[in-house]
């Protein structure tokens, strides 16, 4: 596996995962959330993020996180393994509303300079959401783009923690 790709819902534990799959596998970490928002929150122009999205996609080796639905053309073709993080969403929800308050969530390596963590209303919204609107849209860019792809689905942190242990450490 030289490009594993993980999504799933906000507050599932994509980053965290990928930083644990990347260091075990001596793979480098792409969070497209770094790439994706400049400081302030603020949204790059979607033809901008694309380009940088193909570019991130076309490397030999990594392991990517982050959802952005609107890339998975560019980036399941390019993958050996699509992990999808798919806990509860109470699980998520509970997970997206403690660390707004951790003070350790004030350094998250997987978001950029000046963007710390914040919550608003949509983004409460979508963690419930996901599971009926946003994993099948992933399911059905798989079966779109990338029929032949391995799909490994964790919904739990054990389950995450055993198959990390199945990976090779590099």
């Amino acid at each position: 596996m030289r490009r594993i790709l993980i999504v799933g819902n906000s507050g599932a534990g994509k980053s965290t995962l990928a930083r644990v799959v990347a260091r075990r596998l001596g793979l480098p970490l792409i969070h497209l959330d770094r790439h994706y928002w400049r400081p302030g929150w603020i949204a790059p122009a979607p033809a901008e993020f694309r380009t940088e999205v193909a570019a991130l996609a076309a490397r030999q080796h990594w392991v990517m996180d982050g959802n952005y639905a609107g890339t998975l053309d560019l980036r399941l073709p390019r993958a050996d393994l699509l992990v999808l993080v798919d806990p509860p969403w109470p699980l998520c929800l509970a997970r997206v509303i403690r660390r707004r308050w951790d003070p350790r969530a004030a350094d998250r390596p997987d978001l950029p300079d000046g963007c710390p963590e914040r919550l608003d209303l949509d983004f409460l919204r979508y963690v419930p959401r996901y599971p009926r609107r946003s994993r099948p849209r992933v399911l059905a860019a798989v079966a779109a783009h990338a029929p032949a792809l391995p799909v490994v689905r964790l919904g739990s942190r054990r389950q995450a923690d055993r198959w990390c242990e199945s990976l090779p450490v590099a």
